[in-house]
């Protein structure tokens, strides 16, 4: 019994196993006990066991390495024990797309398929099809007609979904088993049915009517299945809402009705799947969403854990689209808040924060504050998201929210809960004027404390911007300088940046920012030095368009492209000064649509984001003599010049620079039997602009994606630059066999195919800004230097202030500033203040103020350093 016993160490040592430390050299000597006679199952089994931990723990085995140990493995078939047969059948699956020749045990899989044996048939099946081919696959086919429609379940299932599998590379073949499956879906087991009808579906899912009379005619049977039922009304939502797209009816179809009446099925997984579908389904009525809605709000008392997780999970995501119906639950929910699953309680604590009214938002903050403190930081997170769209829905109260959110904030918690709170106060702030001074009172409490640098850059930062226009800017000095003298060195640089902000926009405080400066010029690190002399410098010269270009509005123009001017500039003459104002701007960050739904977040590291800019840049670069035209200053979003289904496709990508613009098409062809040369667009050139130059496509297959680009100069007169273009596609056809790719002769034909035209706007040519403080711009603005235009308009094409506010930045192409895209409900006169920079680097300041009346009335006013860019751009709205 002295084996059995295990020392305290041992237990400690946590769940290790002893396929831990494998070496794949060791494991692969190991499988030559497969070739002994008499076949060892124990040990065989064991060696399997270790390979297929290998791979599934990401272990790489070579070509070579993966034949030897299949080949190896192939031994094993002379072998009568199941377990170890089993095994083999999971070699030979994991093995198939590394190895080479693995074709060769399709003999010994067939026996096993076609045998007596009911144990090995299943497995036997799922291995043969992962290592066949659409070239053998007629060769079984036979055999797997048969299995289909076998009387033993295990044998049918592994044919149906082997047969799903086999549909993406062989569809032509699978398609002739709609017989099989047909006959698999009269079967009395639950889960043949479920897969019969997966296989048909997918079968005849490019065929809309096919589609339409296999649901019509099942839904009028009564299918055993549960899950076959589940996968049924997915199905039918997916017909209604095809149906509703060309017909616009929804509520009369008779696949709605048959939807409705799974309501009242027996199995409970049918009906919760028909109650969401009817709640997720668009332009449904009130008489069909109000007993789905009624089935959710009983499923929130039913004793399961998952039949209540997925009912709130439910109206947590519909709350947007129907929250006077989810308000309907919301007594339901608030019994959930104690819930014992912490999944969902904080899904129905979300749920109440998006659907309750403003009446009991004090109520809820109180019902929850308790519950918070019990959550781990993950769930925290997705309260905390919940609560900043409440604050948006609720403005006038801030002041609840923003206690609640300050008491969160001193608790204990890692970064990213911290993160999400100070956004969510950063976003209060910048929405709800009257939030200012609560909100920044309380993140300056904050960051007395605070242990995360990251957050304390980023908090006085806003305190910069927003500091030196509140009531009392002074009393936000002392808690910029504490961090000079108590924070690490890049606190203290952010410090000296927000104490320069306030001596440039606040005259009576200069004096004293100034002696504050001077004492940080001597900080020991060298980074707070050069700060602080570089920003005394700028204050004590007294000039304010210093003031504004160096410390208030700092550019903020994109470091890679940056970068790759400066090379360009070394490697040329020189002569000319660099100009930092044609690079690109870095758009203004959007932040990511969360799912609402989601419970865990993902912490993972973020990608950096890459601008389209930076990714066109780094494509054009490999064009011949592209250099020459300067930083590139906008790119636009891809836009098509065909339908989708033509047999030519053609999208267009607009680059724009100081003087030209480079027009690329991307190009498809999608002929099997045909191959294109000398693929180029022709442009019908509008008169001032200049034709200069056109890279054709050389070659375009089947299928492929190809490019050819066009390069054309603008013309000098400003107010001509936005103009419409003709395109035709012209190319050399050649015709060539569908499976080769590879032409019949040398000799084509000229073919052109024509496209839709192309426009060059005003809102091309613009690049997003976004200006910290739009007002002092504005004012900065006013001088001789500035040219201002201003007109009136009457907006008849809108109807609603939040449509005149999107309609005007889209032909704008200009950044919101503060959040003035955002029409509040009700108000009949808004104020849009926007900006951008102009091809060459021309700045934009624009304020359009609009009156809701019969229409929208507006009364726009542009700034602008160049004459011809302040009428261009009042003639694009006009």
């Amino acid at each position: 019994m002295g084996s059995f016993r295990r020392d305290k160490d041992d237990e400690d040592e946590g769940t290790n196993t002893v396929y831990q430390n494998l070496e794949k050299t060791a494991v692969l000597q190991e499988t030559r006990t497969f070739n002994e006679t008499p076949v060892n199952p124990r040990k065989c089994t064991q060696i399997l066991t270790k390979i297929l931990y290998l791979i599934n723990q990401g272990e790489q085995l070579v070509p070579r390495e993966a034949t030897e140990c299949f080949f190896a493995m192939t031994k094993l078939f002379q072998s009568k024990d199941v377990v170890l047969r089993r095994m083999v059948y999971l070699g030979i699956k994991e093995l198939s797309s590394i190895a080479e020749d693995v074709i060769i045990v399709t003999s010994s899989l067939t026996k096993d398929m076609t045998g007596k044996e009911d144990l090995y048939r299943a497995a036997a099946i799922r291995a043969l099809c992962s290592i066949t081919d659409h070239t053998m696959l007629q060769a079984v086919e036979r055999y797997m007609k048969q299995c289909i429609v076998d009387k033993n379940p295990a044998v049918s299932c592994a044919a149906l979904v082997s047969s799903l599998r086999l549909a993406n590379t062989a569809g032509d073949v699978v398609k002739r088993w709609a017989n099989e499956a047909q006959e698999a879906l009269t079967s009395e087991n639950i889960m043949v049915q479920y897969h019969a009808l997966g296989l048909l579906y997918h079968i005849r899912k490019t065929d809309r009517l096919a589609v339409s009379k296999l649901v019509n005619r099942l839904t009028r049977q009564a299918l055993k299945s549960p899950y076959a039922v589940c996968m049924l009304i997915r199905i039918a939502c997916k017909v209604v809402e095809e149906e509703d797209h060309s017909k616009g009816e929804v509520s009369d179809s008779p696949m709605c009705a048959f939807i409705e009446a799974c309501l009242r099925h027996k199995s409970e997984m049918v009906i919760y799947e028909a109650a969401h579908a009817i709640v997720n389904m668009k332009n449904m009525n009130g008489r069909i969403l109000a007993p789905a809605f009624s089935i959710l709000q009983l499923f929130c008392s039913a004793p399961k854990h998952t039949l209540r997780f997925a009912a709130v999970r439910t109206l947590n995501k519909v709350a947007m689209t129907h929250p006077a119906a989810v308000t309907t639950c919301n007594l339901d929910l608030e019994g959930l808040i104690t819930d014992s699953n912490r999944s969902i309680a904080t899904l129905a604590i979300t749920t109440l924060l998006k659907t309750g009214a403003e009446s009991s938002v004090e109520r809820l903050m109180k019902q929850i504050s308790s519950f918070v403190t019990e959550i781990s930081d993950e769930f925290k997170v997705v309260i905390v998201q919940a609560i900043c769209a409440l604050c948006t829905k609720f403005p006038r109260k801030h002041s609840v929210l923003m206690n609640f959110l300050s008491g969160m904030l001193r608790e204990e918690g890692g970064l990213e809960y911290k993160t999400s709170i100070v956004d969510t106060i950063i976003t209060i702030i910048e929405n709800n004027a009257e939030a200012k001074e609560s909100g920044l009172s309380h993140l300056c409490e904050f960051i007395e404390d605070c242990e995360h640098t990251s957050l304390a850059v980023r908090i006085l930062h806003l305190l910069g911007k927003e500091g030196p226009f509140s009531n009392t800017p002074p009393k936000y000095i002392r808690f910029i300088y504490n961090r000079v003298i108590l924070e690490n060195p890049i606190v203290r640089a952010a410090a000296v940046t927000a104490l320069a902000q306030f001596g440039a926009s606040c005259p009576t405080l200069l004096n004293n920012i100034l002696v504050l400066l001077g004492r940080c010029q001597m900080d020991p690190d060298d980074e707070v030095r050069d700060r602080a002399t570089y920003y005394l410098n700028i204050l004590e010269s007294g000039k304010s368009d210093l003031y504004k270009n160096y410390i208030i509005e700092r550019p903020n123009c994109s470091i890679p492209l940056l970068e790759k001017s400066l090379t360009e500039y070394l490697n040329g003459n020189m002569e000319e000064r660099f100009d930092l104002s044609t690079i690109p701007k870095t758009a203004p960050v959007q932040e990511e649509t969360a799912n609402e739904a989601m419970i865990i977040t993902n912490s993972a590291p973020r990608a950096p984001k890459v601008t389209r800019e930076e990714e066109s840049a780094e494509r054009l670069s490999q064009i011949p003599g592209i250099q020459r035209l300067g930083p590139i200053h906008k790119s636009t979003s891809p836009v098509q010049l065909t339908e989708s289904e033509t047999e030519y496709t053609v999208q267009c990508i607009k680059h724009i620079f100081p003087n030209h613009v480079v027009f690329q098409f991307d190009c498809v062809n999608t002929l099997s039997d045909q191959l294109l040369e000398n693929v180029r667009v022709e442009l019908v050139i509008p008169e001032g602009f200049i034709l200069r130059g056109v890279i054709p496509c050389p070659k375009l297959p089947y299928n492929d994606l190809g490019s050819t680009f066009v390069v054309v100069e603008f013309p000098p007169d400003i107010p001509s630059s936005a103009a419409t273009f003709g395109a035709t596609l012209k190319f050399v056809v050649k015709d060539c066999d569908p499976s080769t790719g590879l032409p019949d002769s040398d000799d084509g034909y000229d073919d052109e195919y024509m496209l839709e035209d192309l426009e060059i706007s005003v809102a091309d040519q613009i690049q997003k800004t976004k200006k910290s403080n739009f007002q002092a711009v504005w004012d900065a603005a006013d001088t001789e230097e500035w040219v201002e235009a201003e007109d009136t308009y009457a907006l008849s094409a809108v109807n609603t202030m939040q449509d005149a506010v999107n309609t005007i930045l889209k032909f704008l192409g200009l950044g919101p500033a503060n959040l003035s895209e955002k029409v509040q409900e009700g108000t009949h006169t808004h104020t849009l203040l926007c900006s951008g920079v102009f091809r060459g680097g021309v700045d934009i300041l624009v304020r359009a103020k609009l009156a809701l009346a019969d229409g929208v009335t507006m009364q726009l006013t542009v700034r602008s350093t160049e004459p011809d860019v302040a009428e261009l751009v009042t003639s694009a709205v006009g």
